[in-house]
């Protein structure tokens, strides 16, 4: 017997089976037409379709799901054997041949036909990735002959002194070379971008400063840390590179890329094999402050710190000659310059490569320093300022000099310092803040501090706080610990960020609690004043502590070493108005009830000085007029 129809037709036939497969089959076949043949005997085709079906719909779907027509032959046997969950053994050759395609779906006939399929239900499709658009910059003009003067350098720097130092170095020499300089990235044909590698978000800067001078079709060059370290990465291939200690060819670099060659020069400067502090320190310079001179005495560092990358880039210590930076100095000082920054990765390692020590040279600085104007020293790890405490205390006590330090401790517990390789312990730190403030009662240490370490727990942070709140340093900066790539620490099991966020939230909250220049409120002091302040409305002066001081800003303070009373103060500066010995030379020079007793007596023999004169100078006219009278 046959009976033949569509299987639309079979569905419709069986909808009150109660597996519910057939429902959805309906839906998601029901345009089909595709025919199909049942053969039975008389037997089976007397069996009632509730115990046949789940076979027959077997058989049925696996033809169907081939896409092609089938005769399937079914007998009492089969259904027997079906309903028994045997496997299919008698089945008609053309229907093996579809089962060999699919007996994954079909490989054992104990399940119904809904949970065949039941993985559908929850089988997401992943979404295609879509293919990233090449992205089309623009073409870049190349300059066949590079006439100097002709051609606009933008220079933008990230990072510490020393890169800025840099930076000035290589604006003076394209300067001096002819080229023009700007500050309008826009309207540049060519970029200098000057990196720095401490943490990944100057790096992410840096990356996206590079995708946007390609974007506006600009010439590009990159310097710093950056490129130095990792000059493989990806996203500075096909730019020009000038190395950390190659800044002194920056105009061959400039002129090469400006016609369309890519130039790397990464090279280490040496001496006789050994490695030394970099470019000249003669070489010009445009300084972003015409007030400020920063050297950097030295390169590179002895330190082995597991979380510091920088050390790939700047390499190992790399001192210049006492002559060198004392000659540079004298000419700064000629230049009209009021203060002096050293700086260097690590200041207080200077010399120790060339026979010579970081006392030694700023006792021979102090010497060509004019009157009215100050140094600064740089950045020191504890280490080696330990090695010469009792030198550097009667240093910063010279009245030249700002009794500043900046040193970093990074963490207060002694197993994190440990893991960092930093070569000294909690108390070692704290034994040099110690007789620092002895030496020197208002003394200012700056510090820095690293949330989240990876092998940093929760009680050795707490370590890290009870430092600070022991000290609670006026300055404190706060970092969050970044994975560089490359550094041991990046391999070590990280501290969940959201743990980190939380530890540098705590810290920054104790930070802000306390405010450190409300005991000065009143004070008369004496400061140099350098710069402009961000809002345009005040001059930023510093103090012998190197404090900041915000002050009227009147074109004659500029640059001016002079006396202010402070009137108040907030978290990070102070507010000055000029002392009134400076208002009366500039605007007042004869009235004295404003002054201080000091003042009163100066501006007194002032007055008895010319009355004297006067009295002589009335004598002498009297004795002449009685001579000619007498004639």
């Amino acid at each position: 017997m046959s009976k033949k129809g569509t299987y639309k037709n079979y569905l419709d036939r069986y909808s009150e089976d109660p597996v519910p497969r057939t429902t959805k089959y309906r839906q998601k076949n029901k345009d089909k037409n595709h025919t199909f043949n049942l053969q039975c005997n008389n037997d089976m085709c007397n069996t009632p379709k509730e115990e046949a079906f789940g076979y027959m719909a077997n058989l049925v779907d696996t033809a169907f799901d081939s896409g092609r027509n089938t005769t399937v032959d079914i007998t009492n046997e089969n259904v027997r054997t079906a309903m028994d969950k045997s496997c299919l053994s008698d089945m008609s050759a053309p229907l093996c041949d579809i089962i060999d395609d699919i007996e994954d779906l079909i490989l054992s006939q104990d399940i119904t036909p809904k949970e065949r399929y039941s993985y559908k239900k929850n089988n997401i499709r992943p979404a295609r990735k879509k293919k990233k658009e090449e992205i089309v910059f623009p073409e870049i003009q190349i300059y066949s002959s590079v006439i100097p003067g002709t051609q606009t350098i933008y220079i933008k720097t990230w990072g510490c002194t020393h890169n800025s130092s840099d930076s000035e170095y290589m604006a003076g020499q394209l300067s001096m070379y002819g080229y023009n300089l700007t500050e309008d990235k826009s309207i540049a044909d060519l970029w200098i971008l000057n990196s720095c590698t401490v943490k990944n978000p100057a790096e992410d800067h840096f990356k996206n400063e590079i995708n946007l001078a390609r974007k506006l079709g600009k010439h590009i060059v990159v310097s710093g840390c950056v490129p130095q370290g990792a000059p493989k990465s990806n996203f500075i291939q096909g730019l020009s590179i000038i190395g950390v200690q190659q800044i002194d060819r920056v105009v061959e670099v400039v002129e090469e890329t400006l016609k369309g060659n890519t130039v790397k020069f990464l090279n280490k400067k040496k001496e006789a094999g050994k490695k030394i502090g970099g470019a000249p320190l003669s070489l010009p310079k445009v300084r972003r402050n015409p007030l400020i001179e920063i050297i950097a005495i030295n390169t590179g560092c002895l330190n082995q710190c597991t979380y510091c990358k920088t050390k790939h880039a700047r390499g190992e210590l790399g001192s210049y000659r006492p002559e060198e930076i004392i000659d540079r100095a004298i000419q700064a000082f000629k230049d009209g310059i009021k203060e002096l920054w050293l700086t260097s990765e690590d200041t207080g390692a200077y010399g120790k490569d060339i026979d010579t020590n970081l006392p030694e040279l700023l006792w021979k600085l102090i010497d060509v320093i004019p009157d009215k104007c100050r140094m600064r020293i740089g950045m020191t790890n504890p280490p080696y300022i330990l090695e010469h405490l009792e030198e550097i205390g009667k240093i910063l006590k010279h009245p030249k000099v700002y009794s500043f330090l900046h040193i970093p401790v990074q963490s207060g517990s002694d197993r994190v310092l440990f893991d960092m390789k930093r070569e000294y312990s909690r108390s070692d730190f704290e034994n040099i803040v110690d007789f620092l403030k002895e030496k020197i009662p208002n003394i200012n240490i700056a510090t820095d501090v690293i949330c989240g370490f990876p092998t940093e727990t929760s009680e050795d942070f707490e370590e890290t706080m009870s430092l600070c709140q022991k000290y609670k340093f006026s300055t404190l900066f706060i970092n969050q610990f970044f994975p560089r790539q490359g550094t041991p620490a990046a391999k070590m099991i990280q501290v969940p960020s959201k743990e980190i966020k939380n530890r540098t939230k705590l810290i920054s909250e104790f930070f802000q609690s306390y405010e450190p220049y409300n005991t000065k409120i009143g004070e008369i002091q004496e400061v140099l004043v350098t710069e402009i302040a961000h809002d345009n409305k005040h001059y930023v002066a510093h103090n012998s502590y190197y404090e900041q001081v915000l002050i009227p800003m009147k074109k004659e303070y500029m640059g001016e070493m002079l006396k202010v009373k402070i009137i108040s103060a907030s978290k990070h500066s102070m507010k000055g108005e000029a002392f009134d010995e400076y208002k009366t030379k500039v605007s007042r020079p004869f009235l004295t009830q404003a002054l201080v007793p000091e003042e009163q007596q100066d501006v007194k023999q002032f007055t008895w000085h010319m009355i004297a004169l006067l009295i002589i100078i009335f004598a002498i006219i009297v004795k002449l007029c009685s001579k000619f009278v007498c004639i």
